[in-house]
């Protein structure tokens, strides 16, 4: 059987099943116990974002994350496909799963933000487990967890968002309900809210021959770090392992059309080179463990780890797919790991089409969270 951590928003186009009016109810999102993470609250966003920066010469020193004293904007977070509950879509607990993925990729924005992350009946892992099996049961209702996405994200609005620009954050499954809520939003003073959208391990499609063509195509991909309204999005694959034929990554269903690429490393004015955060817990049962950072001394003990310098990504257009391909930097003086762990492994199997989908925050994570606060700037001086 299939065991993957976080599943693409790509694969989740289902016939839903008949939804009772009790499922149809999206939840009361002007409740805390609907929420994963908010603000001033002891949550899985406000989990221990300590880091060991581990330099080529092997020397290790901790960092704690030390949150702006003002944070004057939010980030809007929908985290990916991780519920393993029983049936098509989740319920609305806050499992270990889902608390697991918040401490990986939400909470570190929290140094710029106010975090915000609602608890959605998302598409499960058990349905898409069943699906790749070629299996028809459990039936998942998108419909109804992109109705509790909507839902919070007017919750939001109407009571706490208090005229704050917003950063949208979210990964795979997270990134098609943001998508989809981008594609909902007709009302100018609503679009004015989006500092910027950060739509990770997804893809956007837009039409090279026609700018009023493709998703949510009011907004532009970003050019510069140093600008708002606009969308950063992503597709990750090694460098030498670019998408195969047929992969649900990185390459347009529609004729005409590309998948966007927009590094954040690149629009900081960085080129190639990647802040990359990588978690010490591993990125999910998908994927082999990290074994060491530096070759024969164990882990760090901090949740995080920093390789500077290590990581490379770049955007490219090859054979029709555009994607961010990862380099890892190795020469016979850098006493670190000559690789990274992170591929979609079903059994000894290397799943190629999925490339580094589970890396897709963690190889740029430090710039995701820098690029938000320049977007901001950008923001606010407009106002």
């Amino acid at each position: 059987m299939m065991r993957f951590a976080w599943m693409a928003a790509a694969l989740l186009v289902f016939t839903a099943a008949p939804a009772s009016a009790d499922e149809t109810s999206a939840p009361d999102y002007s409740q805390d116990a609907a929420w994963l993470c908010k603000p001033e609250r002891i949550d899985a966003c406000a989990s221990d974002q300590s880091l060991t920066v581990v330099d080529a010469k092997g020397t290790m020193r901790a960092e704690a994350l030390v949150p702006d004293a003002d944070r004057p904007f939010d980030c809007f977070y929908v985290y990916p496909t991780v519920s393993n509950d029983p049936g098509g879509n989740s319920d609305m607990s806050a499992n270990a799963e889902e608390l697991r993925v918040a401490h990986a990729q939400a909470a570190r924005f929290r140094k710029h933000c106010r975090v915000f992350a609602p608890l959605y009946r998302q598409i499960t892992l058990t349905a898409l487990r069943s699906l790749m099996a070629g299996g028809t049961d459990p039936v998942p209702d998108r419909a109804l967890a992109f109705g509790d996405v909507q839902a919070a994200w007017k919750s939001y609005l109407a009571n706490d968002n208090d005229g704050r620009g917003v950063v949208l954050i979210g990964h795979s499954q997270g990134s098609g309900m943001l998508s989809q809520l981008l594609e909902t939003m007709t009302s100018a003073e609503e679009r004015a809210k989006v500092v910027s959208a950060l739509l990770i391990g997804t893809n956007v499609e837009r039409s090279a021959s026609d700018p009023a063509a493709g998703d949510f195509a009011w907004m532009p991909a970003c050019t510069s770090a140093d600008q708002h309204g606009c969308v950063v999005t992503y597709v990750t694959f090694r460098d030498d392992v670019p998408p195969p034929p047929g992969s649900r990554f990185g390459r347009s269903q529609n004729a005409g059309m590309h998948t966007l690429c927009v590094n954040p490393a690149a629009l900081l004015g960085k080129g190639a080179q990647a802040d990359a955060i990588f978690s010490t817990g591993g990125v999910g049962t998908s994927s082999k463990p990290m074994t060491e950072w530096v070759v024969g001394e164990p882990l760090p003990t901090t949740n995080f780890v920093s390789v500077p310098g290590m990581i490379e990504a770049r955007c490219e257009d090859r054979g029709g797919a555009n994607y961010l391909a990862v380099t890892v930097r190795g020469d016979a003086t850098d006493r670190r790991a000559d690789n990274i762990t992170g591929d979609v492994y079903a059994g000894v199997r290397r799943l190629d089409d999925w490339g580094l989908h589970l890396l897709d925050m963690p190889v740029v994570m430090g710039d995701l969270v820098e690029l938000t606060r320049r977007q901001h700037a950008s923001w606010a001086a407009a106002r």
